[in-house]
């Protein structure tokens, strides 16, 4: 495919805030009945009637949460969505709309942009949400995306972080750990590509850790698949920061202990030869990678039957007493307790 040396770059100060949202959302359709009112007034209007709304918020800022000299905007666009939705399947809900809201700098055309909604568009579409509205503002520090996602539940079917029980087992869905090695490749080939802008990267062995990077999917299936299973997870939470984060949270939250068994952490072949390749144990990576967006959940030992055949679920652990504490049982069956090493986005800033 020939580039183009001369895209074209409409100014979007051409159109104005109201021009610039009735033209990026021209194209969204409205798919869901509780969505009586979505973009055109001064709000949306909701009707989830008997349900309980589920609601929940992500700011991502250039250069903190992602790079855009190796990020497509349109995968930005579909990633800013995920992140989002994941959060609602971890509280066992529907989702059901969005808002959008972004900040830019005049570095952006509108034909940017237009990539950028492309990614929205392609995750509401695919996902089956609605986008209801947003804002659209100047920016003097590149550009910042916010996605409000919202969602239904039935009271009864929502699932907390709070409510693990000792002895419940901890189950993770997918794998782990590939996400974080995509960022790895990319950054290595972003500082080669400083060297020799000529050079060419070959990707193509390293193809799921970067789509997994640019590209992940919320785990919209596992609700659904636990529901036809008739298991109702006893606590769960998505993985965002890293695995060894999440089980925390989950174990303070519900005041029990946990064991996590090194041998159960499910990995991909292209997770395991990427680590060796950077000298990382492929455990530490799955442990504190983090942007995985699997859900991490505990469900009771009545349940185990259900669920221990099947291929999109790993039993990885059980929790205990929180008097026992949290520990990695290790391949040699050493007991390792287990340290939040996940991503820290106020880290460096504290440093300086």
């Amino acid at each position: 495919m020939i580039e183009d040396k001369n895209p074209q770059r409409t100014s979007i100060s051409q159109l104005g805030e109201f021009g610039l949202i009735e033209h990026l959302t021209k194209n969204f359709e409205i798919k869901h009945s509780s969505t009586i009112k979505g973009i055109g007034d001064d709000a949306a209007v909701i009707d989830f009637k008997d349900k309980k709304a589920i609601v929940t918020t992500d700011l991502l800022v250039e250069n903190v949460h992602f790079d855009l000299s190796y990020m497509p905007l349109k995968h930005l666009g579909y990633k800013s969505v995920m992140v989002n939705l994941s959060d609602v399947y971890a509280m066992n809900a529907k989702a059901t709309q969005i808002t959008v809201s972004i900040a830019v700098s005049n570095r952006f055309p509108l034909e940017a942009l237009e990539e950028l909604y492309a990614g929205i568009k392609h995750a509401c579409d695919l996902y089956e949400v609605d986008l209801i509205g947003g804002d659209t503002t100047s920016s003097n520090k590149g550009l910042l995306i916010t996605v409000t996602a919202l969602g239904e539940a039935n009271q009864e079917d929502i699932v907390y972080r709070n409510t693990a029980k000792s002895n419940d087992l901890l189950v993770v869905s997918g794998d782990l750990g590939g996400a974080y090695l995509g960022l790895q490749i990319l950054e290595r080939e972003k500082e080669v590509f400083k060297v020799n802008p000529q050079n060419q990267p070959d990707l193509d062995m390293y193809s799921y850790i970067i789509e997994r990077q640019l590209k992940p999917e919320a785990r919209k299936d596992i609700p659904e698949l636990l529901k036809k299973l008739e298991v109702k997870p006893t606590a769960m939470i998505d993985i965002s920061d890293g695995l060894s984060s999440e089980i925390i949270h989950l174990c303070k939250q519900s005041k029990v202990g946990c064991n996590l068994y090194e041998d159960k952490i499910p990995l991909d072949p292209q997770v395991i030869s990427t680590s060796e390749e950077f000298n990382l144990s492929s455990t530490t990576v799955a442990l504190s990678g983090g942007e995985d967006y699997e859900l991490l959940f505990t469900v009771a030992q009545e349940d185990f039957p259900k669920i221990k055949a099947n291929p999109h679920l790993s039993i990885i652990g059980h929790m205990t007493q929180e008097s026992e504490g949290m520990h990695l049982i290790t391949r040699a069956n050493t007991k390792i307790p287990l340290q939040a090493r996940g991503w820290n986005s106020f880290e460096e800033n504290e440093k300086e």
